[in-house]
């Protein structure tokens, strides 16, 4: 997980989610890179992935990266859960730890859009993320289809699959079967389960060739087993358990079908996404396999795909590798560049 540095705080007070549950003195921890220009319309959502924060993003907000500060507005904000918006571990007394409300997507969203509204923004040149964050990006467009301009999903999806919820459910029943966890009232760390977790996510996070070629090796680790410690088991043992399964219910259940006016029909939301959308799943992603964003942009009116060709599987999207970061950055850039 990475360091945090000066986050801001957008309070959104009682806030309603889709359940009808209201979360109590919520509020949005993000950063915002650049100046939103004289007509407002140089504004780009970039939301977290899975315990990621807004640091996690810096790395394509940059001179001469495809969203350069210099030109472009850029807002970073941290989804619900992940430990600096509002999460188990800091929401209000009522709701803490256990007691957290389970929070979609889609709350995530309507949550961002009053903080753009706070920032002066309405129309958004570009929805962008990765993973978790590619997720509410495709909710963006299936949420304000005359507002969103543009959509770049790097290795996610618009609806949780079959396959990627029967890995989170593992995850869950892996964290959860510590009794350290005492039903997510625990005193100490769920140290067992937590690290559990971090072996579970090594399997999935890469794919079966990069392990078979040794490429922990360049990264100066001599050992597989070193490699899964630093990358995978450390990170999650020093992570919130209830933090990770707030946001793996967010995860498991996101659906853009998942409004009203949509009626739990993914399709038909599909359908209404009217922006430019560039989908960049990644050749061996396991969570979020190239052929389950063909089906998504075939329903889609405006969409194409472009896969990743990288060994590095999930983790290709997520900025692991210098050659798989610049492919991205260059789709993105070509996709700003594009007159919608």
């Amino acid at each position: 997980m990475a360091s945090v540095s000066d986050p801001r705080f957008f309070e959104l007070g009682d806030f309603t989610l889709q359940s009808g549950v209201i979360l109590r003195d919520a509020k949005l921890a993000y950063a915002t890179y650049g100046t939103l220009n004289a007509d407002a319309s140089n504004a780009i959502i970039n939301p977290t992935a899975y315990g990621g924060t807004h640091t996690d993003n810096e790395w394509m907000i940059a001179p001469d990266m495809a969203l350069d500060p210099a030109r472009w507005f850029v807002v970073c904000p941290n989804m619900f859960g992940n430990g600096l918006s509002t999460s188990p571990t800091s929401a209000h007394v009522m709701q803490r730890d256990a007691a957290f409300p389970n929070i979609t997507v889609y709350d995530n969203v309507f949550a961002q859009e009053r903080l753009l509204a706070h920032l002066g923004v309405r129309d958004v040149a570009l929805a962008v993320g990765f993973s978790m964050g590619a997720q509410q990006a495709f909710h963006w467009g299936a949420a304000f289809p005359e507002r969103v301009r543009r959509i770049a999903a790097i290795c996610g999806s618009a609806r949780t699959a079959e396959h990627n919820i029967v890995f989170l459910d593992g995850i869950h029943a892996a964290l959860t079967a510590d009794a350290a966890f005492a039903g997510g009232a625990y005193t100490l760390p769920p140290a067992l389960g937590l690290s559990a977790v971090g072996r579970v996510w090594a399997a999935w996070g890469l794919s079966q060739t990069w392990y078979r070629e040794e490429l922990w090796r360049e990264r100066g680790f001599a050992s597989r087993e070193a490699f899964v410690r630093a990358w995978y088991v450390d990170g999650f043992s020093a992570s919130d358990a209830n933090n990770l399964l707030a946001m793996l219910w967010t995860w498991r259940n996101a659906d853009v079908g998942a409004l009203e006016r949509y009626g739990n029909d993914t399709g038909r939301a599909l359908a209404a996404i009217t922006a430019t959308t560039l989908a960049l799943p990644c050749l061996t992603d396991l969570y979020f396999p190239p052929e389950d964003n063909a089906l998504e942009v075939a329903q889609m009116p405006n969409a194409k795909l472009r896969t990743i060709p990288s060994v590095w599987g999930h983790s290709a999207g997520g900025n692991s590798n210098s050659v798989d970061s610049m492919f991205v950055n260059v789709a993105v850039a070509a996709l700003l560049a594009q007159d919608v």
